[in-house]
């Protein structure tokens, strides 16, 4: 609830605004019936018309003030609220973009997804439940009644009844309703994640036949989730016709109660059963956005969760030094005994790692799966941060680095070339927002990808689909390595980003990578000798530990896993032969 209240604090003038027109619109609900029951005893039953158009007119007066209330309570707490959710979702989206992987991983991309959507989407409905109903709910109730203990005070007793009676329902509806709402939203989560799950890897579900086995996971999901919803569903259907039946029985009792009532009265009567009804519309308003509340209290906790996260990076050095946007990075880097484990892993990805890049290097880092590659070169640019040892950049640590300064000299292609809706010539100017046509063309025949772009009738301003869906593995590679190239960073990351082309475009790009980053760190990761065997140096990785550093003769000479990954994929005798290459040179 304190989320909910810190955001409203926020629009206090337009909420109270709301507030006020509300509150006059329910006050010209009560007044009809008492107006009604003057019609009737002091018009009809003494037949005086010129009653019956005084206080009709008055009926019509206050009808309209009514609406004209209703409708600016709408047009305030519909902007109000829209607000509101606004600028949640943005505070979720900056939060989120300010942690590392790491608290991504633990939040878990699904659910955070759902908290961004529906979980906002519920703490709007009610904050503007409260400036159209909830406050509008209690107002009606209270003045109803007080209004029927005005009109036949022996009514008094029945009403205090009612009231704790509801009350009580009320109570236990919130108690039963909270947790199972709750539930419900994670049982969304799940929902989500295998939506997810199953529209990121469609192609593979299709290549092995597997609708069958992912449509059984979607309805275990659905089926949770709606077994959820019905719980929660099962909790109102209990209580509220529970309440509903308590104010009938009060009006069944009332009626009764005035059997024996003056006949000069009578209007008095309609009055009084027409406010027992107002009662019960504000007791089943009361119910409903209590129901409301416990979704958006369960809501909003799990938003605060997101936004009350606190980065798993390590901020060090002084403030002024972090803030500063012209901090000079040159490209020498080094891993000192740094080890790394991923959140619940058996073991750790990468363990008693040391190896130094001079500045200009390439570094071929090459290795089986699973052998620490890719967890290496994330821990450069600080998507993690290692938890022991040092990675230095220029002798200092990165966790000293202002970060701006630091990804804003480091460019990264990762394994999965990840592209955006957009034409191709935007796409690549995520690596320079600023860069000409004549730049961009030159990074793209560095990356060899103008053969296939000059192909399209739109050239640089064809429109790709989601993820590049409407692009090859290959060509999505060349254009995230263009666009890394475009960056003209210190430091270059090459993530296996040219597992997908054919060895002679491979030997291509990487003869242009290397006349373009002269005076540029590359750290190039392949699973291919082919790919690392020219690099200046080559760290072999084997479960997450370094088995050999060197130059390609060094490591066929005395790494034995890189010579089992030269024999595998080069050949026995050629590994052989160079082996004793270099014995005897």
């Amino acid at each position: 609830m304190k989320l909910m209240l810190r955001y409203i604090k926020r629009h206090t003038g337009m909420f109270f605004t709301a507030i006020l027109f509300l509150t006059v619109e329910t006050f010209a609900d009560l007044l009809q019936p008492t107006f009604m029951s003057f019609i009737v005893d002091r018009g009809v039953k003494d037949q005086a018309p010129a009653a019956i158009y005084k206080y009709g007119l008055i009926m019509i007066g206050i009808a309209l003030t009514g609406a004209f209330c209703a409708v600016m309570r709408n047009i305030y707490a519909s902007r109000t609220s829209q607000q509101i959710s606004r600028e949640i979702r943005y505070d979720l989206y900056a939060k989120v973009q300010s942690l590392s992987f790491e608290n991504i991983d633990r939040l878990n991309p699904p659910a955070i997804i759902t908290r961004i959507t529906n979980d906002v989407t519920q703490i709007q409905n009610f904050v503007n439940g409260i400036m159209r109903i909830m406050m509008k709910a209690p107002i009606t109730c209270v003045g109803a009644v007080i209004l029927i203990i005005l009109q036949t005070p022996a009514l008094f007793p029945l009403m205090l009844v009612i009231l704790c009676v509801a009350g009580i329902l009320i109570g236990c509806n919130m108690k039963f309703g909270y947790p199972r709402f709750g539930r419900m939203q994670r049982k969304l989560d799940k929902l989500n994640a295998t939506s997810r799950e199953f529209l990121s890897a469609v192609r593979v579900v299709k290549a092995f036949r597997a609708e069958e086995q992912e449509q059984q996971k979607f309805e275990t999901a659905s089926g949770e989730f709606a077994e959820a919803g019905i719980a929660s569903m099962r909790v109102l259907a209990v209580f509220a016709p529970l309440i509903n039946l308590t104010v009938n029985l009060g009006i069944v009792i009332m009626l009764f109660v005035s059997s024996h009532q003056p006949p000069d009265e009578i209007g008095k009567l309609m009055a009084s059963v027409n406010y027992m009804t107002q009662v019960l519309f504000a007791l089943g308003m009361v119910s409903n956005i209590l129901n409301s509340a416990v979704r958006a209290v369960a809501s909003s906790e799990r938003v605060e969760e997101i936004l009350q996260e606190e980065p798993a990076q390590r901020v060090e050095g002084s403030p002024e030094t972090n803030r500063k946007k012209d901090y000079e990075i040159h490209g020498d880097i080094v891993f000192d005994n740094v080890s790394f484990a991923y959140a619940n892993a058996s073991r750790p990805a990468i363990e008693r790692l040391s190896f130094h890049a001079g500045e200009g290097a390439t570094v071929g880092i090459i290795g089986t799966t699973g052998s620490g590659k890719s967890t290496l070169v994330n821990l450069v640019p600080r998507f993690y941060d290692a938890p022991e040892g040092r990675v230095l950049i220029d002798g200092r640590d990165v966790t000293r680095i202002p970060v701006k300064a630091l990804r804003d000299s480091i460019a990264v292609v990762p394994q999965k070339a990840l592209l955006f809706t957009g034409t191709i010539a935007e796409n690549l100017r995520w690596g320079d927002e600023n860069a000409s046509e004549k730049e961009i063309k030159e990074a793209a025949a560095l990356a060899c990808a103008d053969s296939f772009i000059d192909t399209f009738a739109e050239g640089y301003d064809t429109v790709l689909g989601q993820g590049g869906v409407n692009l090859s593995g290959g060509q999505k590679q060349r254009l995230s390595i263009a666009r890394a190239m475009l960056r003209k960073p210190k430091i270059l990351i090459l993530d296996d980003s040219t597992s997908a082309l054919d060895a002679a475009t491979e030997a291509k790009v990487l003869q242009g990578i290397r006349q373009a980053a002269q005076h540029m760190t590359v750290l190039l990761v392949s699973q291919r000798i082919s790919t690392v065997m020219n690099a200046d140096v080559i760290l072999c990785m084997e479960d997450g530990v370094a088995r050999g550093f060197g130059t390609h003769e060094e490591l066929l000479g005395d790494c034995e896993p890189y010579r089992a990954i030269y024999a595998s994929q080069i050949g026995e005798e050629s590994s052989d032969r160079m082996k004793g290459g270099v014995e005897h040179g």
